[in-house]
């Protein structure tokens, strides 16, 4: 196979991660290295199996290491050659971050400076950065707007992602790497991790478990399919209009937290038990993408509404529970 552009995909084996790796390899003519450290915030075994299909390849690599640990990167990109880096290992999630704010923020932010030097040391011109709509704190402006100000994140995982952010604008002005930062809307689909609300709430209503529910369950979210997601990532890749930019990747459709349990309720055929909870701090009311700059930029379309999610998203969890026994 003739290989004409060279991806590293950083937390390649997760679940972003490894639907892009399907989608770079299912095109051809790429070669993949995936950098991921299998951590135990979930099961490894999960991270592994996502990719396991692609282990040797020719055109795949993996490399199990940890982005703060600059030494294993420089060797890293001593032996190859990178047309783009995707950047989308963090630590993740808002409630963890709360306990572990070092942990996050030597991970989000110094992995992600490693990562930018070794990208000037070695001339790479295409960056593409895994952000969060976290970074909007609570926005009363809706829908979220890249240009919206985000000096006032309301968690250490937010604060992180948006320090990433101005690191990538830093690494873009001085050494002319192009950085494009991805404002990622509550991903969902197959394979998604286990510890967020739909899959959670998926497995525990099957199980006829009750589901924490924090607040009153109006909170809102714009729950964006993964096929959506990939779109994005993918036209992000080939973008080269300009050296810097933020750019938002949602559905730009809210849906009340009730809503989505009635949602999972139907297309599950189970009724939730409900465990009412408090509200949980660094959690938003709500979230909201202006897609209008997505749209122009990457001719980003999403084409999957909640409710056709939510169908595809069970289908896949009860052929994983099925294949799981």
């Amino acid at each position: 196979m003739r290989i004409s552009r060279r991806a590293l995909v950083t937390g390649g084996a997760g679940f972003i991660g490894s639907h892009l790796v399907d989608r770079l390899l299912g095109e051809g003519g790429w070669h993949v290295t995936v950098l991921d450290d299998f951590n135990d915030f979930y099961d490894p075994q999960i991270k592994r199996a996502n990719i396991a299909a692609h282990v040797g390849r020719d055109d795949f690599r993996l490399i199990e290491g940890d982005i703060r640990d600059r030494e294993m990167l420089r060797s890293l990109f001593a032996r190859d050659r990178y047309d783009v880096i995707v950047h989308l290992a963090a630590r993740a999630g808002v409630r963890p971050s709360l306990r572990e704010p070092f942990l996050y923020t030597e991970t989000n932010v110094g992995g992600t400076l490693n990562l930018l030097e070794c990208a000037r040391e070695q001339g790479i011109e295409q960056f593409i950065f895994g952000s969060s709509s976290s970074v909007y704190g609570i926005n009363a402006k809706v829908p979220f707007n890249e240009e919206d100000p985000i000096r006032q994140p309301i968690s250490p995982y937010a604060a992180t992602k948006a320090a990433g952010e101005l690191l990538c604008h830093t690494y873009s002005h001085l050494y002319d790497i192009r950085c494009i930062c991805l404002r990622f809307f509550t991903v969902y689909g197959a394979r998604q991790r286990p510890d967020l609300a739909i899959h959670k709430f998926a497995r525990l209503i099957d199980e006829g478990r009750p589901i924490p529910v924090f607040g009153d369950g109006t909170t809102r979210r714009d729950y964006t399919y993964i096929d959506d997601i990939l779109q994005g990532v993918r036209a992000a890749i080939d973008y080269r209009a300009s050296r810097y930019e933020i750019i938002n990747l949602g559905e730009s459709r809210t849906v009340e937290l009730r809503e989505l349990i009635a949602l999972l309720e139907r297309e599950l055929g189970k009724r939730a038990v409900i465990s009412q909870q408090p509200p949980q701090p660094g959690d938003v009311p709500q979230t909201f993408a202006d897609i209008t700059k997505a749209r122009r930029l990457l001719g980003y379309d999403p084409q999957t509404p909640i409710e056709v999610g939510i169908r595809h998203f069970v289908e896949w969890f009860r052929r994983d529970r099925a294949a799981a026994w």
